[in-house]
């Protein structure tokens, strides 16, 4: 193992015992300046973007991967005001909740607690360097941080302000550790330290995630992919399902909320797929669909088994008509990737359905599937989005980035 490796992850590890000790005020207090800090250094960030963003344009990343990547005053101000929200928030840690009194008479309650130091692994977005760091500060928690080499730069000037931030409050850098190389190596190395780092959260690509998952001594908390789904019921208003789609597809396709596959009630595909299809390729969208689909619609290739399971990321859409909503879900249960689902009805009885039948971390009905992320969601920002369901299901905020543990209160009470 690399020399520099474990005494870093060690400077981290203590770090996160000096967090744990600190108020709500003091917290919040780090929390603003680093928001102000951000803001102060703009040309800073945006010098080290630029040098990741020639590189990626040099190494033929793709329109959507350097949308990612991509920082502009605009989305800095975007962060600042993220770690601003997360500041706002009530402080979870220490809070103590069914306090109960036993036959024995000693009181018992649950407190939450940091989970300890925090390992993300990610890809290309550097803006998960700063809300990471923000939300892992929040609970109380050190966190490491291994990004892409793709954002290296960008990456570095973040994590270096919220740095410069720590010691100007008398806190240890090693709260917000980097690491400062973009050897893949490290990251197997980092999987190994159990001793260290109590949980690993990677967000990327598929094969990031598995590659992780299936080298972790530490437990993972998961976020394969976001294969999204919106299906327009039978009874779907057309004035309010094509502006979803569009929003859903287009807004942001190299995003994991961004829609992959639409599904049409086949009473009503004749009368909306047409003007759904016109709009989405005139922004570029290209479609693959079912025989049906294709029958209906000039322009539309045909999809494959693949298409169905696809995590596009790109300007590609998956049509599918389907004969009635018990088709959907199964669709739905048998391609999706329990991120987020949508559906487009104006029946309450059958929303109501779809929220309980469709196993996903979010569940919306007449919105767009851009709406599942943290900040839309209320938490400010989030460390991910989690599809499994251990400890944590959907995107994780500053409460998903703590645990509980049994507090005892007594008086003097023995155990017969």
């Amino acid at each position: 193992m690399q020399a520099p490796l474990i005494p870093m992850a060690a400077a981290c590890r203590q770090a996160a015992r000096q967090l744990a000790r600190l108020d709500s005020g003091r917290k919040n207090a780090v929390l603003l300046a680093i928001a102000d800090a951000l803001e102060a250094n703009t040309d800073d960030i945006l010098e080290g973007n630029e040098m990741d963003l020639d590189t990626g344009r040099s190494n033929g990343l793709s329109q959507a991967m350097l949308d990612r990547l991509l920082l502009n005053p605009e989305r800095i101000r975007g962060i600042a005001n993220a770690v601003r929200a997360i500041a706002a928030q009530s402080d979870p840690v220490g809070r103590i909740r069914q306090l109960e009194t036993m036959p024995s008479g000693i009181q018992v309650g649950r407190m939450r607690v940091p989970l300890g130091v925090i390992g993300i692994i990610y890809e290309s977005r550097p803006n998960v360097t700063v809300d990471a760091a923000a939300l892992c500060l929040k609970a109380g928690n050190a966190v490491i941080l291994r990004g892409g080499s793709e954002a290296f730069h960008s990456n570095q000037a973040l994590a270096g302000i919220v740095q410069d931030v720590l010691q100007a409050h008398d806190l240890s850098a090693a709260c917000v550790t980097t690491l400062p190389t973009t050897d893949r190596e490290l990251v197997n190395e980092m999987l190994q330290l159990e001793a260290y780092i109590d949980v690993i959260i990677p967000r990327g690509g598929e094969g990031l995630i598995r590659h992780v998952v299936a080298n972790s001594r530490i437990p993972v908390i998961k976020h394969y992919k976001g294969v999204c789904h919106l299906y327009a019921h039978a009874d779907a208003d057309i004035d309010k399902l094509l502006p979803l789609v569009i929003n859903g597809k287009v807004q942001r396709p190299g995003v994991c909320n961004a829609l992959e596959t639409l599904l049409v009630h086949e009473s009503v595909a004749r009368q909306h797929l047409p003007a759904i299809c016109s709009a989405l390729q005139k922004q570029g969208v290209e479609i693959r669909g079912c025989e049906i689909s294709q029958s209906l619609c000039e322009g539309i290739l045909p999809a494959s088994e693949s298409d169905w399971e696809a995590e596009y990321l790109s300007l590609i859409l998956a049509v599918r008509v389907v004969k009635d909503y018990d088709e959907a879900v199964e669709h739905i249960s048998r391609y999706g990737s329990q991120h987020t689902e949508v559906i487009v009805t104006e029946s309450l009885d059958t929303a109501q359905h779809f929220l309980r039948d469709v196993d996903a971390s979010v569940v919306i009905v007449n919105a767009s599937s851009r709406f599942s992320d943290g900040g839309e969601l209320g938490l400010g920002a989030e460390i991910g989005i989690s599809t499994s369901k251990l400890h944590s299901y959907g995107p994780m905020g500053v409460e998903a980035l703590t645990t509980e543990k049994f507090v005892v209160l007594g008086h003097g009470e023995t155990r017969p």
